[in-house]
């Protein structure tokens, strides 16, 4: 990756110089700062890591700069499940995708040759020539499925998650209320929309169902390993 690095900046003050771009030596700076990691970068955490370096940069030259490395190949941007916009280094010949934990916001990259040959096949079943691609894997980590606790409140549950109801709690009135709308113990539920405000919209035996926090709050389950 070191080689990598070397023939990056080499190209980078070719192109740079040879488009006239203003203030190379302070641009340059971002491109050192943004192959020191190879993790998926906000602007903020670029501007962070300058400072790290000794180098006070102002957040808009660097976005400003960032912009650039993207029109001329170094970076891509990605703003992951309508996220922060963030960039990633942009190697010529590689390709990955990307698995996202929709809890702690994790990104990890990936690569697998089946999957990219796969993509081929079916694109050319369909007499389609492809020519660029992505692939965004949403879930939560191992990490945090770790630290999540195995009876959890409906309402902690992300959108995706594949759940069966265990409790409920807050007395009689809330189990007919449940019982009512066709929801029961042992039913099992996705989540399908859950913002962490307002309603929550679940869906159990091909019918949806709109819940309020209060309720889903009393709703206990735990992970559907089937």
């Amino acid at each position: 990756m070191k080689q990598t690095h070397v023939q990056e900046k080499q190209q980078f003050k070719k192109l740079f110089k040879q488009e006239h771009i203003d203030n190379f030596e302070d641009r340059f700076k971002v491109l050192e700062a943004f192959l020191q990691t190879e993790k998926h970068v906000s602007v903020d955490d670029l501007v962070e890591r300058l400072v790290k370096n000794g180098w006070r940069l102002k957040p808009e030259f660097v976005r400003e700069t960032l912009k650039l490395m993207c029109r001329f190949g170094f970076a891509h941007k990605s703003r992951f499940d309508n996220g922060v916009v963030r960039y990633e280094h942009r190697h010529l010949g590689q390709h990955h995708d990307h698995m996202i934990c929709t809890k702690c916001r994790k990104i990890l990259e990936f690569e697998e040759e089946q999957i990219e040959q796969l993509q081929i096949k079916i694109a050319a079943t369909h007499g389609f020539h492809m020519l660029q691609h992505k692939l965004e894997i949403y879930g939560i980590c191992n990490n945090c499925i770790r630290e999540r606790i195995q009876l959890m409140p409906l309402t902690v549950a992300k959108p995706g998650e594949r759940l069966v109801i265990k409790e409920i709690s807050g007395g009689t009135g809330a189990k007919m209320r449940l019982l009512s709308m066709g929801l029961r113990i042992e039913d099992r539920i996705e989540v399908i929309t859950n913002n962490s405000q307002g309603q929550l919209a679940i869906a159990a035996d091909l019918k949806r169902f709109v819940l309020g926090r209060g309720l889903a709050e009393k709703i206990m389950v735990e992970q559907d390993e089937r």
